[in-house]
């Protein structure tokens, strides 16, 4: 791997306190509206059902190309920001991220939406890989650097159960376009103050971007996602076969490409760090269970129990302050305790937090879902934050860059997956009930659709007849998502004794570098 230039920004060294921390801030800023629009449409789904009236398949790929196509380019635009300069990276991503917000919130239909969200994938991407990287750059005590990424997985965290609260108020007063607007006024704030506060740094022997890798990564990934998203729904097709195939060997030519290459998009020789590898494998896991429980108990709070979305984001809420809270302090607990420790303890109650949820029903009281959603931030928190500090401190600072893609790479792909897998398990029970025999024809194909569809259909119908058909399709909602449930849980109590074993020894770094 080549080197990293080292920070001559005055901002950016230890003498400079105010400096650097300031500079967090816009970092932090960044990796929040992020985090925030990979779940901030959740609630608004009723509402642009209504108006694009996508199929249950645009819902979900609505719903998941923004993270399916920024954990294809992370590693990418890491490698680009390598080469054009960090700060510079950034500031242009934003500057796009604003300008597609504005084009997400004016989609006129849904293969208008999805697109929309793609480019906004995009610009995204450009925006992640260069946060971590910088942080790694800017605080050379291992200490402070653990209480900066402690602030930012927590911003990451707590961003995707904040989105819902964001998309709550704001769908309180104003339509589902508001969501992706509130963007703009932010992202100009942060190209402006970051043009002043963010030192550049990069690398200064950078070999060329290589686009055969760019295209490979790009292709792997969303071909993998998808494949595994049609399987949860339809099962196995030979479209589906194809793609899972396509995929496949598109990240196996990636991968081989890397050990060819003298300048690799991404270093994978640092996976042969255990350490490294059970860090990214918690990382993408915690984000997984996250995701994917916020994005469908956004739905049931509002499609379900009858709750509007101000009241469903603030329902949610518990997420977002139990990872806050621990995020500040894992890495302090990670030190006098252990990595692995507070690793699979996060791990394990996010588990048992779903696990939990398979007792739910359509009458659940608040105490219930509450206490779940409290206990998946306080787990996210722990485990997200150490994890990243893992990932980063593994390796040498030149390889940041890489060791952050990685990291993000982590976070996109579980968020995505969270969404596509658990999401595309409820959907698949749902699409199973049964509409009243007098309701058939377009009527009874959009209720099939999704719970929003069902909620519209019945609009058209006689009111007994329509509250039979909107119960029996929360009936099968419900149970999708207590089966959704079973298998998150699953997933992350076997994630939490696999981390058990890949992070033994593992520890977070005690003193100053140099």
């Amino acid at each position: 791997m080549s080197t990293t230039q080292h920070l001559n920004s005055p901002i950016g060294t230890e003498t400079k306190s105010r400096g650097r921390w300031l500079a967090l801030g816009v970092l932090v800023l960044a990796v929040l509206l992020v985090a925030v629009d990979a779940t901030v449409l959740g609630l608004a789904t009723p509402a642009l059902s209504e108006d694009l009236e996508p199929s249950g398949t645009q819902l979900l790929w609505i719903g998941d190309i923004y993270s399916f196509v920024i954990a294809g380019l992370l590693v990418s635009m890491g490698s680009l920001g390598d080469r054009i300069g960090r700060k510079k990276l950034l500031l242009t991503g934003a500057a796009a991220f604003g300008a597609v917000s504005v084009l997400n919130a004016y989609a006129s239909s849904p293969e208008m939406m999805i697109l929309a969200r793609a480019l906004l994938g995009v610009a995204g991407a450009t925006l992640m890989p260069s946060t971590l990287a910088l942080i790694r750059n800017i605080f050379h005590d291992p200490k402070e650097r653990s209480l900066a990424i402690g602030i930012w997985g927590a911003t990451a965290s707590a961003g995707a159960a904040v989105g819902p609260v964001v998309g709550g108020a704001l769908l309180q007063h104003f339509w589902w376009g508001s969501v992706f607007l509130i963007n703009l006024p932010v992202m100009i704030a942060l190209v402006v103050v970051g043009i002043k506060l963010l030192p550049e740094s990069k690398n200064p022997v950078a070999g060329p971007w290589d686009l055969v890798s760019v295209g490979l990564s790009l292709v792997g990934v969303i071909s993998v996602v998808y494949a595994v998203k049609e399987v949860a729904t339809h099962g196995v097709t030979w479209e589906v076969a194809a793609t899972a195939a396509l995929g496949t060997g598109a990240l196996y030519a990636f991968v081989r490409r890397q050990f060819a290459l003298p300048s690799p998009l991404l270093d994978m020789r640092l996976f042969k760090h255990r350490g490294f590898s059970g860090a990214v494998l918690a990382d993408l896991l915690t984000v997984f269970g996250l995701s994917g429980l916020v994005f469908f108990l956004s739905q049931f709070l509002q499609l379900v129990q009858g709750r509007d979305p101000l009241e469903a984001g603030l329902a949610e809420l518990p997420a977002a302050i139990g990872a806050v809270v621990t995020g500040l302090i894992a890495g302090r607990y990670a030190r006098r305790y252990s990595v692995r420790t507070i690793v699979t303890g996060g791990l394990g109650a996010i588990g048992l937090a779903l696990a939990v949820l398979t007792l739910i029903h359509k009458e659940s009281g608040y105490p219930l879902l509450g206490a779940a959603l409290l206990v998946v931030g306080l787990g996210a928190g722990f485990s997200f934050t150490v994890t990243a500090d893992v990932i980063l401190s593994s390796v040498p600072k030149e390889q940041a860059g890489s060791a952050s893609a990685v990291s993000e790479t982590a976070y996109e792909l579980g968020a995505a997956l969270g969404i596509a897998l658990l999401g595309s398990i409820v959907t698949g029970v749902y699409q199973s009930f049964t509409a009243p025999a007098s309701v058939a024809g377009p009527v009874a194909d959009a209720a099939h659709e999704s719970l929003g569809g069902a909620v519209e259909a019945a609009r058209t119908l006689d009111p007994h007849t329509a509250q039979v058909m909107v119960g029996a399709a929360q009936d099968a909602f419900v149970d999708g998502l207590r089966l959704a449930s079973g298998v998150g849980a699953a997933v992350l109590l076997a994630t939490a004794v696999a981390a058990w074993f890949l992070l033994k020894g593992q520890r977070l770094q005690e003193g100053l570098e140099h």
